[in-house]
């Protein structure tokens, strides 16, 4: 089956790649680096060709609610409308656990792709959908740590429950391949981590002596990510199998690069 990957040059897409090149599939990477712009169209009709279901792992670093609605906006209505018209079958998007509790910017961006992929799905349009929430990642202290780099790291204090990004792809390829299920289960690690222990672990796996500054995000949001907002709801979902430490023990043996798969 070709299988379009949505951002598969990033951390879950290449996964997502890897994982259907196993299974004996054909994925298509979208991204700008394949010549695929998803915000304004630009190569994605001749990259969509043959193309029978889509995995969306698109991605953005921005904050800012109005940034993120924006682009998730326009790159998923030209994505389902680009599956249209060859007759996808499967749409599945990864999105995130909490949005709705927790309120950031980003994850508005997020809760508008969801509302956009639902109404081009069953009953609302041409394209069957599924929808699958997850946890934060294993990397997600490396994302952190490197994006205000010097001696001072600043972590907000949070409540997740971590997954490895390999097992998201792993369900998201089981999910892609089998019939349209709208919003899927929850999909979470194995156990929940503070987000500042995490990152202090990770600190010393790299060997870097930085003061670690905890902070409560302002606002609802702040209070939610603190009392666990970001934690899926029951425990009926899928569950990962690598805990943090495992991650984190594969990460001081192997370096960011082998944990990722590069």
């Amino acid at each position: 089956m070709r299988v379009a990957v949505a951002g598969g040059t990033g951390l879950v897409g290449g996964h997502v790649v890897r994982e259907l090149t196993a299974a004996g599939h054909e994925p298509v990477v979208l991204a700008r680096s394949r010549g695929v712009d998803l915000v304004t169209g630009a190569g994605l009709d001749p990259a969509m060709a043959g193309v029978e279901a889509v995995v969306d792992v698109s991605n953005l670093d921005t904050t800012r609610a109005r940034t993120a609605i924006a682009f998730f906006e326009s790159a998923g209505r030209r994505l389902l409308d680009a599956g249209a018209r060859v007759g996808v079958r499967h749409h599945v998007v990864l999105s995130i656990v909490g949005l709705e509790r927790v309120g950031l910017g980003y994850y508005q961006g997020k809760l508008r792709q969801e509302e956009i992929v639902a109404q081009g799905g069953p009953g609302g349009g041409a394209v069957p959908w599924t929808v699958l929430r997850a946890t934060q990642f294993h990397e997600f202290p490396l994302q952190v740590l490197d994006r205000v780099p010097g001696p001072l790291a600043v972590v907000p204090r949070m409540r997740t429950q971590p997954v490895a990004a390999r097992e998201v792809a792993r369900h998201l390829v089981e999910l892609v391949l089998g019939p349209p299920r709208g919003m899927a289960p929850e999909l979470a690690g194995p156990r929940v981590e503070e987000l500042v222990d995490m990152t202090r672990r990770l600190l010393r796996a790299r060997g870097q002596r930085r003061l670690l500054l905890p902070v409560k995000m302002p606002g609802r949001a702040g209070t939610a990510m603190v009392e666990g907002g970001n934690l899926p709801t029951g425990s009926a979902g899928p569950r990962g199998h690598q805990t943090f430490d495992a991650w984190l023990a594969e990460y001081a043996g192997q370096g960011e690069k082998g944990v990722r798969g590069e």
